[in-house]
C-alpha cells in the first residue's frame, strides 16, 4: 500500500491586520532571571562568610604589651581569642583610642600585668551556638536556592513549560469516548475523504487486510494552507475509525536544549503505542 499524497483545495483568507505584541508583553527568558538570582545568592553568601572586622584598630600583641608597660591602657575586655580595649589617650599614629588584638594561645602572666598597671579588665567567654551556625550557614542558603528554583520554575511554567518536564511532549489527546467528529462534519473535500476511507477500513479491520498481505500505511500527508480543514479532516478519520486522536504542533518539538526534541518524539510514540491503534496528527 503506497502512502497517500493529495492536496486540499486552497481557501482565500481575508487580509487581517495582526497586532504584534509589544516588548513588555513578550515572555521573558526564565534563564535570565535565574542567572540574576544566582548572582544575588552568591553575593549574599559571600557577605555572610566575610570575616568579622570590628570598628577598632587591630594592633600586634607586642604593641599591646608596650601600651601596658607605658600605662596607656584604661580598660579592656578579654575573650578566649582576642582582647579589645580603650586607651587613656589617642594613639599618635592611628588617632584612635579603641584597639583590638589577637591573644596568644596561652598567656598566664597577662592578668598579673593588668593588675600591676591598674587596668580594669573583665573576661568574656564566647558561646558557640552550633544550632544557630547550622541554620545560618547551611539551612538558609539551601532554602534560598529552593525558593529561587521554585520561582523560576513557576515563571517558566507560565511561559510554556517547566524545567522539570522538558523531555515530555505537549500532545493533546482526544479520547475516542468523546463526541466524535465524522465525515458528515467535513464538507468540500470529497476527493480527500474518498482517499482516506481506505485507511479507515484498515483501522477498523486490520486482520482482514493482513490476511490478504496488505499493510497499514505509515502515514498520510495532508497538504494545504492554514484554514482549509486539515486538522478537522484528521479528527474525522479518527472519529470514523473509533480510535484516539493525538494532536501536536511541529514547533513544540523544537527546544533550546539539545536532545529535548528527540525525547519528546520518543515520549509521543510511547504514549501512542499504549493506546494503539490511534492517529497522530502533527
Amino acid at each position: 500500500m503506497k502512502k497517500s499524497n493529495f492536496k486540499l483545495p486552497q481557501k482565500k483568507e481575508p487580509d487581517l491586520e495582526i497586532n504584534k505584541p509589544s516588548d513588555k508583553q513578550k515572555a521573558k527568558n526564565p534563564w535570565t532571571s535565574f542567572i540574576w538570582y544566582l548572582l544575588m545568592t552568591l553575593f549574599f553568601i559571600y557577605l555572610f562568610q566575610m570575616p568579622f572586622k570590628p570598628n577598632k584598630e587591630e594592633i600586634p600583641y607586642s604593641q599591646f604589651l608596650e601600651y601596658l608597660d607605658s600605662n596607656k591602657v584604661d580598660s579592656c575586655t578579654i575573650s578566649d581569642k582576642s582582647i579589645s580595649g580603650i586607651l587613656k589617650i589617642k594613639d599618635k599614629k592611628t588617632g584612635k583610642k579603641e584597639f583590638f588584638v589577637t591573644v596568644p594561645l596561652e598567656n598566664n602572666v597577662l592578668a598579673k600585668e593588668l593588675k600591676k598597671h591598674g587596668v580594669k579588665y573583665n573576661v568574656v567567654i564566647e558561646k558557640n551556638n552550633v544550632l544557630m551556625n547550622f541554620l545560618i550557614w547551611w539551612i538558609l542558603p539551601i532554602l534560598f536556592f529552593v525558593f529561587i528554583w521554585y520561582y523560576i520554575s513557576k515563571k517558566a511554567g507560565k511561559a510554556g513549560g517547566s524545567f522539570l518536564n522538558l523531555g515530555q511532549n505537549k500532545v493533546h489527546i482526544h479520547p475516542n469516548n468523546l463526541p466524535r467528529v465524522t465525515f458528515k462534519d467535513v464538507a468540500g473535500v470529497n476527493e480527500a475523504k474518498q482517499e482516506l476511507k481506505e485507511s479507515i477500513d484498515f483501522l477498523k479491520n486490520p486482520m482482514h487486510f493482513q490476511r490478504l498481505g496488505g499493510r497499514m500505511p505509515k502515514g498520510v500527508l495532508l497538504v494545504g494552507p492554514p484554514g482549509t480543514g486539515k486538522t478537522l479532516l484528521a479528527r474525522a478519520v479518527a472519529g470514523e475509525s473509533g480510535v484516539p486522536f493525538f494532536n501536536i504542533n511541529g514547533s513544540e518539538f523544537i527546544e533550546m536544549f539539545v536532545g529535548v526534541g528527540a525525547a519528546r518524539v520518543r515520549d509521543l510514540f510511547e504514549q501512542a503505542k499504549q493506546k494503539a491503534p490511534c492517529i497522530i496528527f502533527i
